[in-house]
């Protein structure tokens, strides 16, 4: 039977690995706080429970199911009756022990890695709130950064959160630039002794749904998604939801249409889903892809720009 401990790293590391970009086992173990061995351990434990574990061709791994965890019918009562008359029945010693046994995952598994993660983000969000307030710097802890695909400390000056808390904007210090922090990828956040003290430097622009800043010039997507796609679009980016359009009745297709101010968030989510999606424009999105497409040596993209 599982112990709690082993529980909630199994539940950690299933948020981790629906959250964009992929991660290697290194990433995984970091986040994680323990080894390789035990980070491959765990994966085969996520597999044996019925989720689809995929590696990109990097071999980063990742889960693409749009359900955290599976549901189950039975409510917490029917669960205790279930427990109890198996508890009183003496046959079959075994298969009662492996039904109990799932019971009882099922039972920790009520409170969902979702919502374990919630929780988790709200104290991080809380902390970070605090020290607006107060005026003082914070250390984004173990940030996992989607650019540089690297983890590290970030000592910044918080200014605001973007909408629905998706993001931090902040100054960064040892950079000297405004960036936005993606609130899923701070592993933790400490309020540090230091004021702020650039106040002047701060400055704080909408971002747009993946959470980059205004640039001096915005680029046009344009791109047809199959419901699968359409789905994990809503997860992951729930802002872009009001600029897509559904097509298509009974082969559901989606068209999502709009301007973005980097093309390097949507081009990740393209490459993710090479055979649910159809780039339809614009001419310098397609051609930008094609960059890519000759960098990473992988044709297969180039097929997208039908």
């Amino acid at each position: 039977m599982l112990n709690q401990h082993r529980i909630l790293r199994v539940l950690q590391l299933i948020a981790i690995l629906q959250k964009t970009p992929a991660k290697s086992i290194r990433n995984l173990a970091s986040l994680l706080e323990t080894t390789e061995r035990t980070t491959y351990r765990y994966l085969d434990l996520i597999k044996t429970l019925g989720f689809e574990l995929q590696k990109d061709a990097h071999n980063k791994y990742y889960i693409t199911q749009t359900n955290i965890l599976p549901r189950y019918d039975f409510t917490e009562q029917e669960l205790k009756l279930i427990q109890n008359l198996l508890h009183t029945e003496g046959k079959h010693q075994k298969l009662k022990n492996s039904i109990l046994s799932k019971l009882h995952l099922q039972n920790h598994t009520i409170m969902s890695s979702e919502a374990l993660l919630n929780a988790h983000l709200g104290k991080i969000v809380e902390t970070i709130e605090q020290a607006i307030k107060h005026g003082y710097q914070i250390c984004l802890k173990q940030y996992h950064s989607a650019n540089s695909n690297n983890i590290s400390d970030r000592i910044v000056e918080p200014i605001q959160f973007t909408e629905n808390y998706t993001s931090l904007a902040a100054f960064e210090i040892k950079s000297k630039k405004n960036k936005f922090f993606n609130t899923e990828r701070i592993t933790d956040v400490c309020i540090l002794k230091e004021r702020i003290s650039h106040q002047h430097f701060h400055q704080f622009n909408t971002p747009d749904v993946f959470g980059f800043g205004r640039s001096k010039q915005q680029f046009t997507i344009h791109i047809k998604m199959t419901l699968r796609a359409y789905v994990i679009m809503k997860q992951e980016y729930p802002l872009a939801i009001p600029h897509i359009k559904k097509q298509g009745t009974n082969s559901p297709t989606y068209i999502l249409n709009m301007k973005v101010n980097d093309f390097k968030p949507i081009t990740r989510f393209v490459i993710g889903l090479l055979n649910d999606i159809e780039v339809l424009g614009s001419d310098e999105f397609k051609a930008y892809l094609k960059e890519i497409a000759g960098k990473l040596n992988a044709p297969q993209i180039i097929t997208l720009n039908k």
